[in-house]
């Protein structure tokens, strides 16, 4: 679905992405991790067209992106912080993404299942940090594009709606769909990851599955191959 060559980009004198080349097969969860400054979010950001490489290539489903906006259709996002105008009433928020994406929508089965109906007419401005989220996620589910990208899902969700998200997650691989994730929480990782993509530098220092990881790092879990993989990098 995604295939990237030798990406470069960098903001003034700052090297973020050097020569990165990735494939992401059709269907699956990939997991893109890295410490603060890897080249994650640059690396998501230049997927959605809101970063333009210096150079190097992008390509969805076997088209180049560049110069085109028309592939973003293909794709859900969910941004780590999202700004909704505080002014907005939950409803009026999803009423306004619906009217720009004019896609079909599945937003009244989201909303119950994380029991947002209290919230509908209330101000986004009013609203706690969590519950935003959880408006977010519904934003980023109710439509049915085949490439969902989640930058830090589980930021302030209680266990109750982490578990409805992971559920969620879950759900729309086994419809097929390509879902790239970046998390900082290793154990949410690890129940739900396919494979892990390690950045370190704006390269990429790892590719495969978890238990790859593992034997590669001789460690017995996530956590730990992680910091391990992050101390003593082996460029791929």
């Amino acid at each position: 679905m995604i295939k990237i060559e030798n990406l470069h980009k960098k903001f003034g004198k700052n090297v973020v992405l050097s020569g990165l080349d990735l494939e992401i097969k059709n269907g699956g969860i990939f997991a893109i991790l890295g410490p603060n400054g890897s080249g994650k979010t640059t690396l998501i950001k230049s997927i959605l067209g809101m970063v333009v490489p210096n150079s190097g290539q992008i390509y969805l489903n076997g088209a180049t992106i560049k110069n085109g906006w028309k592939y973003r259709k293909q794709i859900d996002y969910l941004p780590q912080i999202a700004n909704f105008p505080g002014n907005l009433k939950v409803k009026e928020l999803i009423r306004m993404i619906k009217d720009l994406r004019q896609m079909p929508s599945n937003e009244e089965e989201l909303i119950t299942q994380f029991k947002l109906e209290p919230f509908l007419d209330k101000k986004l401005s009013t609203l706690s940090g969590g519950t935003k989220q959880k408006v977010n996620i519904v934003l980023s589910f109710m439509f049915e594009s085949p490439l969902l990208i989640l930058d830090e899902p589980t930021t302030g969700l209680d266990p109750a709606a982490l578990i409805n998200l992971k559920k969620l997650i879950m759900q729309e691989k086994e419809k097929g769909k390509t879902i790239l994730i970046t998390s900082h929480i290793m154990q949410f990782v690890a129940e739900i990851a396919d494979e892990i993509v390690y950045l370190l530098e704006g390269k990429i220092y790892f590719k495969g599955s978890i238990e790859e990881l593992m034997t590669k790092t001789q460690q017995t879990d996530l956590e730990h191959a992680i910091a391990a993989i992050a101390t003593t990098p082996t460029h791929v």
